[in-house]
């Protein structure tokens, strides 16, 4: 496959918090094993993020299938307006995508802007469905 087939998968989504906080979320443990990757019938098993560019992170979460990592490297953190990184998802793909965060203060909270660029075609639809799902879950922690 070449890259010519890949896609950007994109989203937007406002929250009634300060972009800092949002910000900060993604990248505190404590909080992030309560939405990042989460599904309501998983139970997250590791919570492992190095925060700072070129570390690592990895969120396992245990599901009826078995345990699924989400992995990836930081690549930009600028608090609290731009986050990137690296991810995969090995067990079902050895592909590794770059996902961008881009956070702008509003007056009502922040907007986030989610990019994930890399996509496999056959993803990209689960992909969207699956930001949105950890977009909403991420509302209810903050």
């Amino acid at each position: 496959m070449t890259t010519e087939n890949l896609v950007v998968v994109r989203l937007t989504h406002r929250f009634a918090a300060s972009a800092e906080r949002v910000f900060d979320a993604w990248l505190n443990p404590a909080s992030a094993c309560k939405w990042l990757f989460a599904t309501p019938s998983g139970e997250m098993v590791r919570t492992e993020i190095d925060a700072r560019v070129g570390g690592s992170f990895n969120l396992t979460e245990r599901r009826d299938a078995g345990d699924v990592e989400h992995i990836g490297e930081y690549l930009e953190i600028e608090r609290p307006r731009r986050l990137a990184f690296t991810f995969a998802v090995p067990k079902y793909s050895p592909l590794y995508t770059r996902v961008s965060i881009d956070i702008v203060p509003t007056e009502a909270g922040c907007q986030l802007a989610l990019t994930q660029e890399g996509v496999l075609p056959e993803w990209a639809s689960r992909c969207e469905k699956g930001w949105s799902e950890i977009l909403d879950g991420l509302g209810l922690v903050i």
